[in-house]
């Protein structure tokens, strides 16, 4: 009995200490909780709000471009740029009262900036300082099937032109920020203003930054040509920060991780080696809340400047050839205004026959109007002639080929007359010639009976008046001969455009093949020709020519050039069907035209040291406007290489459109002036070479005996 008592007297004191005990760990967890929410609770709160990570990618300075010696011909230029980073989920109003903040401190008022103010953008505005008013002029019966879009366009469609006419200049000033803010896209940075931004203006807006939420004072940069315009069309553009990524590939280039408001290469070399030279971007992360708002950023990638781009070209030479250039086309115009009234351009292409390195490229362009002269580079690629007698060296090799000529082979030089057709002739009649005299000299006819060889005539000489049996078939034979030489057919080219020329079809008129065989049928770039010579002058071996010498890693000083990257090697695209001594057979006749008596550019070359051969060319064209023939004229050409021996230097001259009784032979004085320029240049380098190498000899001498 006492033993029942004891044990119910233990067991309300063992349950008060169980209770005891839950009701501590209550207290506890009551007290933690209140921790949570009265201390932490902010910062779980904004914890549990979080948005997933977003990146942002910010854009670096692209690579120079440095010629084969060293020199910087395109830099970057840093300058002061104002930039704005949008949060996400920002609104328009939110961008409207940011701008008006931010034209208290910058300035945007001049010409170009609010001629590029659209109507849209000033209803825009309008609409924000108007809002209810502008809501109300639609009832709910109009927009009742309406998206928000169409609703919102709708009512911009109602406000009225007298509405938006009297906006005072800060207020378009206004405009034209909230125009730029309204580019950004969500933690993308957009510039607002990178051009003619002062220091002042630099300096207030960082010292205000913590009034204009998502604006950056920092630094952009534009590109710099310290050789002015000189190769500027090769060279190429980039895209302004307003133009962006070209419109019709953004699907392209924003899998390549650009951003649409990204600066890229939009021509020329910028475009061709864009890779290279875009960089890579610096990469900041962001995290930020649902509503937007920027809670942490972290750079998680280091930004890179381009890669450096070393080119094949000499710029010290490109100067002197451009002037040269120049010089010789002016000289034509204003000592025969009348007779060289169509004459605007004019052609010039230097390159390594056995790399393909290019040297010098130049095209000079005349404007009439304005009487200027400006670069035209472009144009060796892009603008394709008839060229005459230059051609000759493919002819005959052609005939040697086919088998419808033998080396030696001599035919009669006299006018041919097919039925129905006018005489075809030298500009001289010249009695028996073989394949080097016909070269020499520059006989027509000549490669006149390869052609009618190639079409199946064999007769010799052509009886007057006569008709032929001709296969048509013969045309494509001989472009196909003429390929070989990259004449009709892409260059190999680093570079986004070039013409192959006009392929002038394939007809039953033997007379236009007899035109082929003399240059006056397809017509070709003044690139073609230069690679055709070099081709040539390296013993039948096509080579790519080639702009892009060595790529190199961005120094990170910013001076100098940095640790190699890549060589770009010389690229045969073909070995020309001909034996090596039918290539023989036509350098020497190469030779001769340059050196010896009777050689049509004698005159020119036939005193020089450095061993020159080459051809001539004139080809009969004219001039229309409007199908309308108005002129007959002459596109004046030469090709030639130096030393004959060992060929360095290989070129191509073009000026098309010359007077017919033009006395200024502008082709052979523009290829004499850059082959002595090259040569001479050359022997002061060597000079300078060995001056330096005596002077360090001597100072090390110096030196050992202090």
């Amino acid at each position: 009995m006492n033993k029942k008592k004891r044990k119910k007297a233990q067991l309300p004191f063992r349950i008060n200490i169980l209770f005891f005990v839950v009701f501590l760990l209550f207290s506890v967890l009551i007290l933690q909780l209140g921790v949570v929410q009265i201390l932490n609770g902010e910062d779980f709160q904004e914890e549990i709000e979080r948005t997933n990570l977003d990146t942002t990618k910010i854009p670096v300075p692209r690579g120079k471009i440095f010629d084969r010696y060293g020199n910087v011909i395109v830099d970057n230029e840093a300058m002061y740029s104002i930039t704005y980073t949008p949060p996400k989920g920002v609104q328009a109003e939110d961008r409207l009262e940011l701008a008006e903040k931010l034209a208290v401190y910058i300035s945007m008022d001049d010409e170009d900036t609010l001629k590029r103010i659209t109507e849209r953008n000033k209803k825009e505005y309008w609409y924000l300082k108007n809002k209810t008013k502008a809501d109300s002029r639609l009832s709910e019966e109009e927009t009742e099937e309406m998206s928000n879009a169409e609703v919102y366009n709708a009512t911009l469609d109602t406000i009225t032109e007298e509405e938006i006419s009297d906006f005072s200049k800060q207020e378009l000033e206004v405009i034209a920020i909230k125009r730029e803010l309204d580019k950004a896209y969500s933690l993308t940075p957009q510039v607002v203003k990178n051009e003619n931004v002062t220091a002042e203006e630099y300096a207030v807006v960082a010292e205000n930054l913590d009034k204009l939420p998502g604006i950056n004072a920092t630094t952009d940069w534009d590109r710099e040509y310290p050789y002015g315009a000189t190769l500027t069309s090769l060279l190429g553009s980039i895209s302004t920060q307003d133009q962006g990524i070209p419109a019709g590939e953004e699907e392209a280039y924003l899998t390549k991780g650009y951003s649409r408001n990204d600066r890229v290469g939009r021509s020329g070399l910028e475009l061709q080696y864009e890779d290279l030279l875009r960089g890579r971007k610096e990469q900041i992360q962001y995290t930020t809340t649902k509503n937007g708002t920027v809670i942490g950023t972290e750079t998680v990638v280091e930004g890179e400047r381009g890669k450096d781009l070393v080119l094949t070209i000499d710029m010290e030479y490109q100067e002197e050839v451009d002037k040269i250039v120049k010089e010789e086309l002016e000289t034509a115009i204003k000592q025969q205004p009348y007779e060289n009234r169509y004459l605007n351009n004019t052609y010039a292409v230097v390159m390594d026959p056995q790399t393909g390195d290019l040297l010098a490229v130049s095209g000079i362009q005349y404007d009439r109007e304005n009487d200027e002269f400006n670069e035209a580079a472009f144009m060796t690629l892009a603008n394709a002639h008839e060229p005459g007698s230059t051609v000759k060296g493919a002819t005959v090799l052609a005939g040697y080929q086919s088998e419808v000529i033998t080396p030696g082979q001599r035919f009669f030089d006299n006018p041919i007359v097919i039925q129905g057709t006018s005489p075809k002739k030298s500009w001289t009649n010249m009695g028996y010639v073989d394949d080097i005299t016909a070269l020499k000299r520059s006989s027509n006819v000549y490669m006149f009976y390869i052609a009618l060889r190639l079409g199946g005539e064999t007769r010799h000489p052509f009886p007057d008046g006569k008709s032929t049996s001709f296969d048509n078939s013969a045309f494509q034979t001989m472009r196909n001969y003429y390929y070989q030489f990259g004449l009709g057919v892409n260059t190999g080219i680093d570079f986004p455009y070039e013409s192959t020329g006009v392929n002038g079809g394939t007809t039953n008129n033997p007379g236009h093949l007899m035109d082929y065989a003399i240059g006056q049928f397809d017509t070709y770039t003044t690139m073609q020709l230069a690679q055709y010579v070099a081709t040539i002058a390296n013993d039948g071996y096509r080579v790519r020519p080639h702009f892009l010498k060595v790529v190199r890693e961005p120094e990170a000083s910013m001076e100098g050039m940095g640790p190699l990257y890549s060589v770009i090697n010389t690229k045969v695209m073909n070995r020309i069907e001909m034996s090596q001594s039918h290539i023989e057979r036509v350098q020497e006749g190469f030779r001769q035209v340059f050196q010896e008596s009777g050689g049509t550019a004698v005159r020119y070359f036939g005193d020089k040291d450095y061993n020159p051969a080459g051809k001539t060319g004139t080809a009969e064209t004219a001039v229309y406007q409007n199908g309308e023939k108005l002129d007959d004229t002459f596109n004046l050409s030469l090709v030639g290489y130096a030393p004959f021996d060992e060929p360095e230097v290989a070129f191509a001259v073009v000026a098309p459109n010359t007077g017919t009784s033009n006395d200024h032979s502008i082709n052979n004085r523009i290829g004499e002036r850059i082959l002595d320029a090259y040569f001479e240049m050359k022997e002061e380098r060597d000079q300078d070479s060995v001056d330096e190498k005596d002077e360090e000899d001597s100072n090390q001498e110096e030196a050992e005996e202090e």
